[in-house]
């Protein structure tokens, strides 16, 4: 053991593994069943179970992330235990359909597996015992409650699966986390990795929705511009290099700040990332069903609401690591809102249409203003036409705005 809470995983670059990338395939399925439960139970009662599940799912999956970047699965003993967490995320994915309704033991003795092997893991990263046993009991009390909450179902359980979300959230407070050594680039790499796998949600739902519907042009072109809309939240999270900049912005970070930032930036802040993205598959999946029919308020608000959401969510993000311009894009997520009467008095297709168009508006615009930024002032244009006056021809000492004027004629 060291004396440190989490000895260092070593020099040198960090990236995911084979394995991690292994284990998101879980986390595809788990979007999609939750997705698949909202587009069921598309009500404010629905919507508040979904919330609670990927909340209490996220923060564990996240752990693992973390642990991850602790402990790299590298050898034959940590892999062993991944693929155990892997098979209970698995069995926590298959009991969210019922999860309310009688499947919630089945969630919560899962979850407790989950948390098992988490903090056995973090018992082989050289992690002292005191540390181990906070962490482990913290996380095993959220556990107790999730499983209580299972075998009492309806509103109690809804209430105890909160109430353990909201320890959970207390748990980096309690167990010493400045401590923590965090690396950032395999951390940032990470999740980017499950935001692309979100992603994978939205495009099945696409084909889920169109199911076996002839590709006729509205079909097509509903699916089409789904993925449209798809594409620009990829390119709000991606497109301007934001991972790069990001991974930048945590390594200048000493320890304690970096691991808040990631509490804030990677868990919540992702935590509204993936409800975005599952907000909006479950519209996707309306729109390419019925593409040109008008739809109902909760399908349309999905639609709309998702994508709104998921600019807000980054806009927070890019806020908080300082990765660039944020300015039109709180406006834009409040445009892409007013889109929802278009899908419910006309068609989910004319709805879609307007968040593509109002997407492109936006990051057009963005990249606008930051090639006119990125222009040399005139005062610098100024100094260069001296310095080339003075070169070509010494006898020139006219002001530098002169001589600006003079190459701007």
């Amino acid at each position: 053991m060291t004396d440190r809470e989490l000895a260092p995983t070593g020099d040198g670059e960090l990236r995911a593994s084979p394995l991690e990338l292994f284990f998101d395939l879980v986390f595809v399925f788990v979007i999609t069943q939750l997705t698949a439960s909202l587009a069921h139970h598309l009500t404010p009662g629905g919507l508040a179970r979904v919330l609670v599940m990927l909340a209490v799912i996220w923060w564990m999956y996240d752990a693992y992330i973390w642990v991850a970047n602790a402990v790299p699965p590298r050898t034959h003993g940590r892999r062993g235990l991944m693929l155990l967490g892997m098979g209970c995320f698995l069995v926590i994915a298959l009991s969210v359909p019922r999860a309310f309704d009688g499947g919630g033991e089945a969630f919560g003795w899962a979850y407790l597996l989950v948390i098992a092997v988490h903090t056995g893991m973090f018992a082989t990263a050289g992690v002292r015992p005191g540390a181990v046993a906070r962490m482990g009991a913290l996380n095993l009390l959220g556990a107790g409650l999730v499983i209580t909450g299972g075998y009492l179902r309806g509103g109690p359980e809804l209430l105890l699966w909160t109430v353990a979300f909201g320890l959970q959230l207390a748990i980096p407070y309690l167990v010493d986390l400045p401590r923590f050594q965090l690396r950032s680039d395999h951390f940032v790499e990470r999740h980017g990795l499950v935001v692309i796998v979100a992603f994978g949600e939205s495009v099945i739902a696409i084909g889920v929705g169109i199911g076996e519907t002839e590709l006729t042009p509205a079909p097509t072109a509903t699916a089409m511009l789904a993925l449209a809309v798809c594409v620009g939240l990829w390119w709000a999270y991606f497109g301007a290099d934001d991972e790069e900049k990001a991974v930048h912005a945590m390594a200048r970070l000493d320890d304690a700040r970096r691991n808040l930032a990631a509490i804030k930036v990677y868990n919540l802040g992702h935590y509204a990332l993936l409800l975005a993205v599952i907000l909006f598959a479950t519209g996707a999946k309306t729109a390419t069903a019925h593409p040109t029919s008008p739809i109902h308020l909760p399908e349309a608000l999905a639609l709309s609401g998702g994508t709104a959401l998921f600019l807000c969510a980054n806009t927070a993000i890019r806020r908080t690591l300082a990765l660039g311009p944020t300015g039109l894009r709180l406006p834009a997520a409040a445009l892409v809102l007013v889109t929802t009467p278009l899908g419910t008095r006309l068609n989910p297709l004319t709805q879609l249409a307007a968040t593509t168009a109002l997407l492109a508006l936006l990051f057009h615009t963005e990249a606008r203003r930051e090639a006119i930024s990125e222009q040399p002032s005139a005062p610098e244009h100024g100094a260069r036409g001296l310095r080339q006056h003075d070169s070509d021809e010494p006898g020139d000492r006219r002001a530098p705005v002169a001589l600006a004027a003079d190459e701007a004629g």
